[in-house]
């Protein structure tokens, strides 16, 4: 075997391995940084939406529904149960493991404060006292029941005497029976005369009645607590009307020492216990389930399990809660169709965004991905690779968008969110694959039946959503909104857009042809282009790009759409406004009392008041000549032509004031001319009618005319006369002065109840030692009330707060700008998009160009030439789609959740809410493409007036 000969030190090594290739997705998002970014930011800020949006949504149905559940009352959103007290071993401790029952079977849907609950025994009947000294209007003793509440010496303060506690017990058999111990609140024992020691005595039944005891007196901190609610006989005596008489009940604590002989006050008594439901933790997402839960535990399942472990076979519970949600549940589908018009846009826009991406990447790497394909790639793995490139770059954006939207809009639920953003996330990521992989596809044979069959689709979808939504509305009665009924808007957008791509190119091309005929090359190549369609290599006029014009169109349908149904909310809320008011501002006086001289005409003198009307009314009047002979009805006295102004307004009984006119020469015993309501015109009769007003006296009045309504009176049944003041006001004593005065126009509140102020007597405000009035019946009177008790002040400013304080409404509105925001700024996104793709062609015909003398500021007009005619195009298409959106859809709207009140159903059509939303998205694109030319325009420019035409 031969021996190697010894290495050569001086021999270079064996060559090393070929270094490995730079990983694929890396060196490409290496090469692109910026578009690397942009990418990432569209997919954060369309997912950032795309998981915000159910969350907000979710925030604002909780909101909604635990403020209206709040104002429902504590009453209402309890469980009440109930049970008879059981014949022997009564006791506080039988009372608590029953409330432990009723709480074990809560907890899951909905949940009860514990610490709020209100339980302990009352007797059923209130028995009369006899004592003689007691207090005895109209000789009708006063009566009492007897209660035990195991939380009540948490919520009064014992002022006098001691707690009640258990009686003492007397041997079997005796004759006498000690009188059960109570305490009484002070203000209910000087209402019927009791005090500290005083045996009240009742009348005795069959086994006898025992006697109570005041041994104590306490008095209540805050009658308003929750915890007085069905209570209301404790913390002061009540007043209880007898025919013309009344009389006083009063309720009275016991011990829990007496509860096993409670039951012999009035032979019967009974265990209760309040359970006020936890609004606040309601969630509105669960609410059927919380209904079903609720129903269970009223008359149910749970039911009859509680009266198995309480071993209370009558116990009874009942809730006003179902009904609630009910109600709830109806409010928000009234508010679905504004909640979710505007997100559904702005998912729209978003989408086609989205689609334009890929599009447009797909299109500027078109050269590469051929040139793969054509050393070998495959379409699954070229597309395997761009998937990976995406990955990188869209799902840790998305995943960070997810995050800062749980984080910033914290709610309980949170699979919404998260399917919303996944989704988005997978059409960014799949956009440009896709795009991709239709590209490489080899051409099939052209089809020139595809289009016109797609759009076909499109209309007869359209026609089918728009005939649903009119004959069933946006969110038929008793049903959720049906996604189809809510797209409705989406999809006129689309057959505008659709419609304006086939259109646009022609009339674009015909102001081209005309530009052509006339001196300069600006105009007839920029309208040229925008004709041609620019960005396209080897398209030939391939017409402009109809994504973009898609994004605008649905941006601005969907504005104008949702802004028009804004537009007649706040337009219906100020006609109830104003009609609940009886205008832009009104004064009463309390009862029959006229208002201060002067302060009506003070009043019509008021910055802002355009038109004043003064008058005096009587409901008390009385109508002699009908068919019942007599009917009370509602008079009137005012000046005809103000009142008449007022009616035009407020489109309430419109009339000309010329019906009420006297003429000079008629007689002092004419009949007056008079106005009538429908309501009088029921009455029957015909001819002349006699008036008696309630402070006596009596006007011969003939009708002139009937209306439907009248200012003073809204009410549609009222039965109303209006008279013109002058010879009424001569022949009614006191007329002369009105009681009422009503304004339009822009007036101040503040300023109008300074007014009212300044026009009482000194002796009329209250002393500044004075104690604060009580919640007592009496009637107020000028000497002890504020001014604005006395002469209350009413704006229909204040009555549209009023109606729009309900947080649905408020969410609706807020959630649907939020959406109009997002969708201008991603239509806006659209034709950025398009511009950034063109410029490099652009730049290189602007270098070609300005070689040949084109002057910098005419390459900007070229550009703005260009780009316009789409924008224009889109934001006149968007208005008249919107239009023709509200004319087709907005009948079948009802408003009146939205409104706060009851209003015809329908939406009105205006002119300014479309246009404001198609010529801003207009004008704010106009600006967006006037700074990219002047900006990055120049830059390119340059670059290849140095390098040269590379392509």
């Amino acid at each position: 075997m031969t021996t190697p000969p010894p290495s050569d030190p001086r021999t270079p090594a064996a060559p090393r391995s070929a270094p490995r290739p730079a990983p694929w997705v890396r060196t490409r998002l290496r090469a692109a940084p910026l578009g690397t970014l942009l990418a990432a930011a569209l997919a954060f800020v369309a997912v950032l939406l795309a998981a915000a949006l159910p969350r907000a949504q979710d925030r604002g149905a909780d909101q909604a529904l635990r403020s209206f559940l709040n104002d429902s009352g504590s009453t209402r959103t309890s469980l009440q149960a109930t049970a008879p007290a059981p014949a022997s071993g009564q006791s506080a401790q039988a009372l608590d493991r029953t409330l432990s029952s009723l709480l074990a079977r809560t907890g899951n849907t909905f949940h009860v404060e514990a610490e709020k609950v209100v339980h302990g025994t009352r007797t059923n009947k209130r028995q009369p006292l006899l004592n003689p000294e007691l207090s005895r209007p109209h000789r009708l003793p006063p009566e009492m029941s007897l209660l035990y509440v195991q939380q009540a010496q948490d919520h009064v303060k014992l002022e006098e005497g001691r707690w009640p506690t258990g009686t003492p017990r007397t041997a079997a058999g005796a004759a006498y029976a000690p009188p059960l111990q109570v305490a009484l609140s002070r203000q209910a024992a000087e209402t019927i005369g009791a005090r500290v020691g005083s045996v009240l005595a009742s009348a005795p039944l069959v086994d006898g009645t025992p006697s109570v005891e005041v041994v104590g007196l306490f008095s209540v901190p805050d009658e308003t607590d929750d915890f007085w609610v069905g209570l209301d006989c404790l913390p002061r005596a009540c007043k209880k009307t007898v025919g013309e008489s009344y009389l006083w009940e009063a309720d009275a604590l016991i011990g829990a020492g007496d509860l096993d002989r409670m039951d012999l006050w009035g032979h019967d008594a009974q265990d209760f216990w309040r359970l006020p439901v936890d609004v606040d933790r309601l969630r509105a997402d669960r609410l059927d389930a919380t209904k079903k839960e609720i129903a269970s535990y009223v008359a149910g399942p749970t039911a009859a399990a509680l009266s198995f472990d309480t071993r209370r076979d009558r116990l009874r519970t009942t809730s006003w809660l179902p009904e609630l949600f009910e109600q709830a549940h109806e409010r928000r589908q009234a508010a679905a169709p504004l909640a979710l018009i505007g997100p559904a846009g702005v998912g729209g826009v978003a989408f086609v965004v989205l689609c334009l991406a890929g599009a447009l990447a797909a299109d500027r790497r078109d050269a590469e991905l051929r040139l793969l394909l054509a050393r070998g790639g495959s379409r699954s793995a070229i597309a395997g690779r761009l998937l990976g490139e995406g990955a990188v770059t869209v799902l840790p954006a998305a995943a960070a968008a997810t995050a800062l939207a749980v984080l910033l809009l914290p709610t309980p639920r949170l699979a919404p969110a998260l399917l919303s953003a996944a989704t988005v996330a997978l059409l960014a990521l799949l956009a440009f694959p896709v795009r991709a992989a239709v590209l490489l596809t080899p051409a099939r044979p052209a089809g020139r039946w595809r289009r016109p069959v797609a759009e076909l689709l499109v209309l007869a979808a359209t026609a089918a959503a728009v005939l649903e939504v009119r004959r069933r509305g946006v969110a038929p009665a008793g049903s959720d909104p049906d996604p189809l009924l809510v797209a409705s808007p989406l999809l006129l957008a689309l057959c505008g857009a659709l419609l304006l791509a086939r259109v646009q190119p022609v009339v674009t091309g015909w102001f081209a042809r005309v530009a052509g005929r006339r001196s300069g090359l600006v105009g007839f190549l920029g309208l040229a282009r925008a004709a041609r369609g620019s960005g396209a290599r080897g398209a030939g006029s391939s017409g402009p790009s109809v994504l973009p014009m898609v994004a605008l169109l649905l941006a601005i349908t969907t504005g104008g759409f949702g802004a028009a149904v804004l537009q007649s909310v706040e337009s219906n809320r100020l006609g109830v406004a104003r009609l609940s008011v009886g205008g832009d501002a009104a004064i009463s006086a309390f009862g029959k009392a006229n208002l201060p001289d002067g302060l009506a005409k003070a009043a019509g003198e008021l910055p802002g008041v355009r038109t004043s009307v003064p008058l005096w009314i009587d409901h008390d009047s009385a109508l002699v000549g009908t068919v019942q002979r007599s009917s009370q009805v509602n008079l009137i006295v005012v000046e005809p032509a103000a009142y008449a102004e007022l009616s035009r307004v407020l489109g309430c009984g419109s009339f000309d004031p010329a019906l009420l006119a006297t003429g000079g020469g008629e007689s002092a015993d004419a009949p007056v001319p008079a106005l009538f309501t429908s309501g009088v015109a029921r009455l029957g009769g015909s001819g002349t009618f006699t008036v008696q007003p309630g402070n006596g006296g009596e006007v011969r009045v003939r009708g002139t005319a009937v209306i439907d309504c009248t200012p003073a009176v809204p009410a549609a049944d009222a039965a109303t006369v209006v008279l013109p003041a002058g010879r009424a006001t001569a022949l009614i004593a006191g007329s002369d002065r009105p009681n009422r005065w009503f304004g339009l126009g822009r007036v101040d509140g503040d300023r109008l109840r300074a007014l009212v102020s300044s026009a009482l007597p000194p002796e009329s405000a209250p002393p500044a030692d004075a104690p604060p009035a009580s919640a007592s019946p009496a009637a107020p009177t000028p000497g002890t009330q504020p001014a604005d008790e006395v002469y209350p002040v009413r704006t229909s400013a204040d009555a549209v707060a009023e109606l729009g304080a309900d947080p649905l409404q408020r969410s609706a509105e807020r959630l649907f700008w939020a959406s109009v925001a997002g969708a201008a700024g991603f239509a806006l996104l659209a034709v950025l998009l398009t511009l950034m793709r063109t410029v490099p062609e652009r730049a290189a015909l602007l270098a070609r160009l300005r070689t040949m003398g084109l002057r910098r500021r005419q390459g900007v007009a070229l550009i703005l030439a260009e780009t316009l005619p789409q924008t224009l195009a889109a934001a006149l298409g968007g208005a008249l789609v919107a239009g023709a959106a509200v004319a087709l859809l907005g009948p079948a709207m009802d408003l009146s959740t939205l409104v706060g009140a009851s209003v015809p159903t329908g939406v009105r059509l205006a002119a300014g809410p479309v246009l404001t939303q198609a010529l801003g998205l207009a004008a704010l694109v106009a600006a967006a493409v006037l700074v990219e030319a002047a900006t990055s325009g120049r830059r390119q420019i340059t670059t290849e007036l140095r390098a040269g035409d590379q392509r």
